[in-house]
């Protein structure tokens, strides 16, 4: 727990340069589809968020921008999806956390909180791909403002959240929302992807091949991954996804370790996954997404 408490504190004292700055993702309105809750779910979902750490409901979608001082950034920029079953944002070790320390090489970082709970018990992604769409579209927007490169833009997900960033680079040419204003004519493919123990990729009537959804291409984004095999199937998909990779010829690196079950984010421990953000960054670097 010491070491924990003392990573922790690090954390806050080299990483954060400045306060974020929150940013709404959808200024003018939810696209037309959006269903909403009954009002006496949306009350008690709202009685149990707790600020920094958990949200179990959302409804206006925003991105909490972490920047990084112009002589320490690198140009490169990543959305990041918390996890949580897409029912709640596990917002401080897989968001808050997760921007530091992509802050601490240089990288501006961007925590998407994307809608919670489901709003469609069958296409349960369908509103936070709408979400992620347009949180890539309004990066993009303001790169020059924020002093980013919007051809150096990765997403970075957990568990749920993992799913979402895979979804953004496979599913980018699938129109989520028609589009609201200018915005959305950006391009909103991520340039490369790192889905890290992520779920829901596995069919759902044959837990030996993925979803018929997520199709690799000869276009989609580099993909950076790590997963442990001990976290039920999630080692056995992930292994699949690199598959197709391989046969798609797109550059994909995987880091299956073992053992360390689910939800562990950076946090420190003895186990070999516990670096898998070290291996995160030297293939950011290797790959030239942090190159000034």
């Amino acid at each position: 727990m010491k070491s924990i408490t003392l990573f922790l504190l690090l954390s806050a004292t080299l990483y954060l340069h400045a306060e974020p700055e929150l940013i709404k993702v959808w200024p003018d309105g939810l696209p037309a589809d959006a269903k909403p809750l009954s009002d006496e779910k949306v009350r008690s979902l709202t009685a149990k968020n707790v600020p920094g750490n958990r949200i179990y409901y959302t409804e206006e979608v925003t991105l909490t921008r972490y920047a990084v001082p112009n002589d320490k950034a690198n140009g490169a920029v990543v959305v990041v999806c918390p996890g949580g079953g897409y029912n709640v944002l596990a917002w401080d070790h897989e968001g808050d956390q997760i921007a530091r320390w992509l802050n601490s090489f240089g990288v501006t970082a961007a925590v998407l909180t994307y809608r919670v709970p489901r709003r469609d018990p069958h296409r349960y992604w369908h509103e936070p791909l709408q979400d992620v769409q347009r949180a890539i579209r309004v990066v993009r927007h303001h790169a020059a403002d924020w002093g980013v490169d919007p051809d150096r833009l990765g997403v970075l997900g957990f568990s749920a959240g993992g799913n979402l960033t895979v979804r953004a680079g496979l599913q980018s040419g699938h129109k989520a929302y028609p589009a609201k204003d200018l915005i959305d004519q950006l391009n909103c493919k991520p340039n490369f992807i790192m889905p890290i123990y992520c779920a829901y990729l596995g069919h759902p009537d044959d837990k030996g091949r993925l979803r018929e959804d997520l199709k690799v291409t000869g276009d989609s984004p580099p993909l950076f991954a790590a997963v442990t095999l001990d976290d039920k199937d999630r080692g056995l998909h992930t292994a699949l996804l690199i598959a197709e990779y391989q046969e798609a010829r797109v550059p994909a690196e995987a880091h299956i370790y073992s053992k360390g079950g689910h939800g562990y984010g950076i946090r420190p421990s003895d186990k070999p996954v516990s670096t898998w953000h070290r291996r995160a960054e030297e293939w950011m670097k290797y790959s030239g997404w942090l190159d000034r």
